[in-house]
């Protein structure tokens, strides 16, 4: 009997060449794997078309990666590396942060920390106006598995957007093992990328083409977009040997007005995210609209936020009860966007609520995200869609290859469907 709080039964062997390095020239020439009804179709993603149903309604991350990788060098000559994942407690969004002149609080990733001995990391670039902008590191405080460090510039006038612009690097996932190249500020971004403030694509968009999404809008597909700005919660290696034990970082997402009332008004609409990220901010609007059908005041004057298991223990709404109880918290705040910041791990005996499939790629071994396409498929399905992947040549990861899975299981729980 499978073991679903253990690690090892999201493990698979995963050989170094299989892992793509680089993206494919033309988006749209990746291979897609489709799972439906128990039948894996080999295929191409420029035929994606052709497996979505009429009814579907596509929902897209339309975050955009920022360049947070830093480099400073310390007074004795060593390499410290700042790897900048979200604003810190108190510094409001990503957005707001982005949009901050002269200083920031961010939790960050440091490489080579030991080395770190100095109060202040600096480094210096001249501006085409001549002015010398000074960019200042501090170490403000060690927390678990993440420093607090304050970011400054000597400009009242430049935004951090900028600052990361100027003086950071894309950050490539480590596993590409190479340094980021002049190619990689355009592959590794979506083509409807929108908002700043992720530190990693969602990758399982890389692949459509403006071309691909107007064949699609020509079928009356719809598409509606949501952002999610990926941080340490997506792509946080599971190093306990329970998933249970695993603790998710937080994430900023925001929905529209316009998709919530979609959702409400168009029940019949087979609602497939692409990517994880899309996924988990549709699962956890979800739950966040059943936390407000108990209390209206469950929010309080703070950010709504749904917690890591908060799903397995709210009592589950219908989709309508949910989505009226957000509608009517933004109409109250007087918002046109309901913003939160979600934790959510989705694993085994997770209810999905508002998924029908999904579009997404390849991913590690031992992983949440892999965590999460067993929850939706089932685990021996996972194994049988990983295996086919690898005897037909699929690419993997973040520059590989993508899948479209479907869900055939009915949901566990009647409550989330009744209307």
């Amino acid at each position: 009997m499978v073991d679903i709080d253990s690690i090892e039964s999201y493990n698979y062997d995963l050989p170094a060449h299989r892992i793509a390095e680089y993206p494919l020239a033309d988006r749209a020439s990746s291979k897609l794997l489709v799972y439906k009804n128990n039948e894996i179709i080999d295929s191409s993603f420029k035929n994606i078309g052709d497996y979505l149903p009429d009814n579907a309604l596509l929902v897209f991350n339309n975050t955009r990666v920022v360049q947070a990788r830093f480099l400073f060098q310390t007074a004795t000559g060593a390499t410290i590396e700042i790897f900048s994942l979200e604003p810190a407690e108190g510094e409001g969004g990503p957005a707001e942060s982005m949009a901050a002149v002269g200083k920031v609080r961010w939790k960050c990733f440091v490489g080579n920390a030991k080395r770190w001995k100095q109060d202040m990391l600096v480094r210096t670039v001249q501006l085409e106006s001549g002015a010398v902008l000074s960019f200042y590191a501090k170490q403000l405080e060690q927390r678990e598995d993440y420093y607090i460090i304050e970011l400054s510039w000597n400009s009242d006038t430049i935004t951090l957007s900028e600052i990361f612009s100027l003086l950071g690097d894309l950050p490539l996932p480590p596993y590409m093992k190479r340094k980021t190249e002049a190619s990689d500020k355009i592959r590794y971004q979506t083509v409807y990328a929108k908002h700043e403030g992720s530190v990693a694509a969602p990758t399982a968009g890389l692949h459509f083409t403006e071309q691909i999404l107007a064949q699609l809008a020509a079928r009356g597909i719809q598409q509606e977009e949501v952002t999610l700005h990926v941080g340490a919660g997506t792509f946080k290696p599971v190093k306990t040997a329970s998933i249970a034990e695993h603790q998710m970082h937080g994430e900023y997402i925001s929905v529209s007005r316009t998709l919530l009332a979609k959702l409400l008004e168009q029940s019949d609409k087979v609602v497939i995210p692409v990517g994880t990220t899309s996924m988990r901010t549709l699962e956890s609007i979800y739950w966040l609209g059943c936390k407000l059908f108990h209390d209206v005041d469950a929010f309080g004057a703070g950010i709504p936020e749904l917690t890591q298991w908060d799903a397995y223990k709210i009592p589950p709404v219908s989709v309508v009860e949910s989505i009226q109880a957000l509608l009517l918290y933004i109409d109250k705040n007087k918002k046109e966007q309901f913003n939160a910041k979600t934790s959510l791990l989705i694993k085994p005996g997770y209810t999905f609520a508002l998924c029908k499939a999904i579009i997404t790629n390849f991913h590690q071994p031992k992983s949440t995200l892999l965590c999460l396409v067993s929850s939706f498929v089932g685990i021996e399905n996972m194994n049988r869609i990983y295996a086919f992947a690898l005897k037909n040549d699929y690419r993997f990861l973040s520059y590989g290859d993508s899948s479209l899975l479907f869900k055939t299981e009915p949901l566990n729980n009647s409550a989330i469907n009744k209307k």
